[in-house]
């Protein structure tokens, strides 16, 4: 049975990808493992993780549309919409798709069925190899404005493909919000990526504070250490969170993460820290406490 990793974090830019993309080509020279990038606003694992593409599928999701012919403008459209996305004006029913959450309320409730559901895409889920990995990027097509529902596809399409896995981790989107949440809830550990700074603390309560709300078990890597203060460091010791690394600031990590290139083979203090991470990842699974 594979592990469901997270690597996620309270705010964008604190390295969460940089960790992801290198734990997982460790990891990969050991165990079966998957990477998925489901920060489907932006992806970037995509930038340091090079593959040959095996399958790239387009994803959709259902919206309604009117059917003039049929409708009396009877409004239990939008009576029974939670989201808005119908409206009933003077002399027709408009559709919002970006704030459709595809329900199916509108449709299954109109007595003349004059808003059937039809297939909108919304993006993309690309399936790449690496060697020994496996790792897939999904992608929101420009203009959507929903991310939760191709997240959602994006993890069932990796339950059925990789059921032989060991670990599949989870590129996750940054904050706080729906997407985050999204992901969290079906891993089985939670990684929360942070910097020893007055912005990262305040983004980590907050995203502490989420995986409390959501019963998820979690701990703290704490990248740049050496660069701000000890504030994050006093917080989880006050919280008794697990602090299971820290990734020192160093020029030689930034530039080689500029270059697109990955870390753990040529800074030998970021390879022992993702080593305490992955020995902590084992031990957790094959002691069944995640």
């Amino acid at each position: 049975m594979y592990l469901k990793v997270a690597i996620a974090s309270g705010k964008g830019g604190t390295g969460k990808t940089t960790l992801a993309t290198n734990l997982a080509s460790l990891l990969s020279k050991r165990y079966r493992t998957v990477l998925a990038d489901l920060d489907v606003e932006e992806p970037d694992s995509g930038l340091f993780i090079k593959g040959s593409l095996l399958k790239e599928e387009a994803r959709y999701k259902l919206v309604p549309e009117w059917d003039e012919k049929k409708c009396t403008l009877c409004g239990i459209c939008q009576e029974v919409c939670n989201f808005n996305a119908v409206m009933q004006m003077a002399g027709e029913i408009l559709v919002f798709p970006q704030l459709c959450h595809s329900c199916h309320a509108c449709s299954e409730l109109c007595p003349e069925s004059a808003l059937p559901m039809k297939k909108q895409k919304i993006g993309t889920i690309s399936h790449f190899r690496n060697g020994k990995m496996e790792f897939t990027e999904s992608r929101l097509d420009v203009g959507q404005e929903q991310a939760v529902p191709l997240i959602s596809q994006s993890l069932k399409y990796l339950e059925k493909t990789f059921s032989d896995a060991e670990f599949i981790l989870f590129d996750s989107p940054p904050g706080t919000s729906c997407p985050v949440i999204e992901v969290a809830r079906k891993s089985d550990f939670v990684i929360l990526v942070t910097e020893p700074t007055p912005f990262g603390l305040h983004d980590l309560k907050l995203a502490v504070d989420t995986m409390k709300e959501i019963r998820k078990r979690f701990a703290v890597v704490v990248n740049r250490s050496g660069s701000g203060n000890d504030e994050v460091y006093k917080y989880c010791r006050d919280e008794n969170i697990a602090v299971i690394a820290s990734i020192p600031d160093n020029r030689k990590i930034a530039e080689l993460y500029a270059r697109g290139e990955l870390l753990h083979e040529k800074i030998p203090e970021l390879k022992e820290c993702l080593e305490n991470i992955l020995e902590y990842l084992v031990e957790g699974k094959e002691g069944g406490w995640f």
